[in-house]
């Protein structure tokens, strides 16, 4: 495909076909595409300046208030951010603070986890294939199984932190139970330990609560994000307590730092999705779209998917083998619906269209991919 044009929840081809927009970029246009509220708020800082200063020397207001109003959809507890440039680098920063706040080492992730390429990203990441040409990652790491209350006894006061994707993404949409995460959250109380929690993917609205952790009735230490949270334009932060970040701006001073985090320009369009987000109630319109593909693509007479596992609109559909995967992406994409697969997930393909996609679109993707799977299964 050579794209040369998005609008809404449409992609156009160089030929002029359009292409229904089910993967958002990887969970990044959750706004879908080319919004006039987006580019004019770029236009607007454009004729200001841009880049000015490295974050941090000099105050910025589109920075600032850019700041004030993510936080403001976060609980009280978690009352400072951090801007970078990706959600890599977001988990790369809080790899950081959780050894500088707690002085400890060790990092428990998770079986089935994915965080990034970068070097200590790809340390907590579970997907062996992808590691092993670049050994050796950071030392003093482990995986415990998600939902595996018995191995929370490897969380002890030695570990700095944990760090979970809330809900898992390229493993498939692993969610995690209420019970777990509680019990979770509990135990690194206990030992001292941080919970992060990943929220690069399923943050921003996309399992139908602003954040993901709401969900489970848990506020963690720090969250990261990256991805929808520049409404199309690169960016990632890490969200924690002030008493925390402040950490990182001392012994040794400037602990972190970074030059175009929390580019002017870049924020100014974060701040134009998060006021449009809030202005248009986008959380409203999450579980019922997320429900309807569901039932439409679980109700097919004749077809028995492997697995079908959903939390708001972040789906993944799992079928018998990879070949038929391969075939229902390449067809649907044909058929004018772009789906995409999960690198440790061969066997399934992701769903993950813009939050604010029209009805008259949803219901058309639906029935091309009902169509596939059916030819598919035959």
């Amino acid at each position: 495909m050579d794209i040369i044009k998005a609008q809404g929840d449409l992609i156009i081809d160089r030929s002029g076909k359009e292409y229904i927009d089910f993967i958002s970029g990887i969970g990044v246009s959750n706004l879908g595409h080319n919004l006039p509220e987006i580019k004019e708020a770029i236009r607007r800082q454009l004729d200001k300046h841009a880049h000015v200063m490295v974050y941090g020397e000099y105050e910025q207001e589109v920075v600032t208030e850019f700041a004030h109003t993510l936080l403001s959809f976060f609980p009280d507890r978690l009352n400072a951010m951090y801007p970078v440039n990706s959600g890599t680098e977001a988990n790369e920063a809080a790899l950081k603070l959780a050894r500088r706040v707690t002085g400890r080492s060790e990092i428990i992730s998770f079986q089935g986890a994915y965080h990034g390429n970068t070097t200590g990203s790809m340390s907590i990441s579970y997907n062996e294939d992808r590691k092993y040409p670049f050994r050796p990652l950071l030392p003093d790491v482990r995986f415990i199984a998600l939902n595996n209350s018995d191995q929370l006894n490897q969380i002890t006061d030695k570990t700095a932190a944990v760090f979970l994707e809330t809900i898992q993404g390229d493993a498939g949409v692993r969610i995690p139970t209420v019970e777990y995460m509680q019990a979770l959250l509990k135990k690194c109380r206990s030992t001292g330990t941080l919970l992060i929690l990943d929220e690069v993917q399923v943050g921003m609205g996309r399992t139908g609560k602003f954040s993901a952790f709401e969900h489970f009735d848990i506020v963690p230490d720090v969250v990261t994000l990256g991805k929808a949270l520049g409404a199309g334009m690169p960016i990632g932060a890490v969200v924690s307590q002030k008493k925390y970040l402040d950490q990182l701006s001392r012994s040794p001073e400037l602990g972190h730092i970074t030059t175009f985090g929390g580019h002017p320009v870049i924020c100014a369009s974060g701040l134009a999705g998060l006021r449009y987000f809030k202005e248009h109630r986008i959380l409203d319109q999450v579980e019922e779209k997320g429900r309807f593909i569901e039932n439409a693509l679980t109700q097919i007479p004749g077809v028995q998917l492997r697995a079908f596992r959903r939390k708001g609109m972040m789906i993944a559909v799992e079928l018998d083998n990879p070949e038929q995967v391969n075939q229902v992406i390449n067809a649907c994409r044909e058929s004018g619906v772009l789906l995409f697969w999960f690198l440790s997930l061969r066997n399934g393909f992701r769903i993950a269209p813009p939050l604010n996609i029209s009805t008259q679109n949803l219901e058309k993707a639906c029935q091309i991919i009902r169509r596939e799977l059916i030819r598919a299964n035959s």
